[in-house]
């Protein structure tokens, strides 16, 4: 394919991961979510660990072809950085405010967090697209796999040693507590979205950069099927193999965990450029589309929606009905979820449209 190629099935992947980010996000009642839909307490993994990291390797899918049409197009690579910078900080600000909600209450600020992370990829990825060639993204992707890897066995952390990989007792939640004021550090003591686990975070995108150049480097449609399926389960295999002695662990996105969630992100996304740019499948990926037309955006909404939601009671209410006429509270958490994706999805569709697409 050529940098100014559409892909539909791209667009549907995006989609689709904003709308389980959706669901897992906005349940009910925290309390009562069914397991597929709660991240692991610490090791192992469950569907909803996979939602982030498959969006960051999109990030990296976008940026290849992204930034390769713009240069095609005659912008320079200081234009496109500058552009990067601005989005990254208008991301970050917009994840720093979104921490706020839903009552403004300035003592739960927390820094890290999921907008931040993204813009923090985005940001990596543009430069290493703007400024080195592939292989050196590799190499790049491969250091953040090993060097990391070895810090988080071989640097003693005060109190604990070296190799405690232990909630709390590990190098990567140590340096968010040092560097961290205590007021921002949620009440576990640590960050999923931390400081040194967003290196390997990094190399999630970079992944994703290493399979859109697959996309422009192979015409042959079936035949780059074949290298996204190789791809996924090399790394699968090597992921696999690697948990058996460093732990998956989401919450500090160990290497064993990179090299899993960046596996199935290139068989899933091999799987579905199969069906919708081979097959021509395309009865019902609109839906998906609109999602992935506006992701962002969106995302941001769910937030502001939510934050309707529960000030106004509706969302509390709505859940206590379920219940009163006999629903499991499980299952009335979920219907809620489903209503905030279907809730979002009708924002998403007026955008669509009245074609307007919100670029940060």
């Amino acid at each position: 394919m050529t940098v100014s190629d559409r892909l539909i099935s791209l667009d549907v992947f995006r989609g689709m991961t904003i709308a389980a980010m959706i669901l897992v996000n906005f349940p009910g009642s925290w309390e009562s979510v069914y397991s597929p839909l709660e991240h692991a307490e610490w090791a192992g993994t469950t569907p909803a660990d996979y939602i982030f990291p498959f969006f960051l390797f999109i990030v990296g899918i976008s940026v290849t072809l992204s930034f390769g049409k713009q240069l095609q197009n005659g912008r320079t690579r200081e234009q496109i950085i500058k552009k990067s910078v601005v989005r990254a900080l208008k991301l970050f600000g917009i994840g720093l405010a979104l921490r706020l909600l839903p009552t403004l209450d300035f003592s739960r600020f927390e820094l890290p967090g999921v907008l931040q992370r993204i813009s923090l990829v985005f940001l990596a990825c543009a430069a290493l697209y703007l400024y080195t060639g592939w292989r050196t993204q590799l190499v790049v992707g491969f250091l953040i796999l090993i060097v990391y890897r070895l810090m988080l066995i071989l640097i003693p952390v005060p109190g604990f040693g070296a190799g405690v990989l232990e909630p709390g007792m590990n190098l990567t939640n140590w340096i968010d507590k040092m560097v961290f004021p205590p007021a921002l550090i949620n009440e576990r003591g640590y960050d999923s979205e931390g400081i040194l686990s967003t290196f390997p975070a990094i190399a999630t995108g970079i992944s994703g950069m290493l399979a859109g150049k697959m996309l422009l480097q192979q015409p042959d449609r079936k035949r780059l099927v074949q290298q996204l399926v190789i791809a996924g389960v090399v790394l699968l295999a090597a992921g696999y193999c690697w948990g058996l002695y460093f732990p998956v662990i989401k919450k500090i996105w160990t290497s064993s965990f990179l090299l899993i969630t960046s596996g199935w992100a290139f068989l899933f996304f091999g799987l579905l450029f199969w069906m919708i740019e081979i097959k021509k499948w395309t009865l019902g990926t609109r839906p998906w589309i609109i999602f992935g037309s506006n992701a962002i955006a969106i995302y941001v909404l769910a937030d502001v929606f939510e934050t309707f939601f529960i000030l106004t009671g509706i969302r509390d209410n709505t859940v206590l009905w379920m219940q009163n006429t006999g629903i499991y509270l499980k299952t009335a958490s979920l219907l809620w979820a489903i209503f905030s994706v279907f809730v979002c999805w009708m924002a998403g569709w007026i955008l669509y449209r009245q074609k307007i697409y919100v670029k940060l």
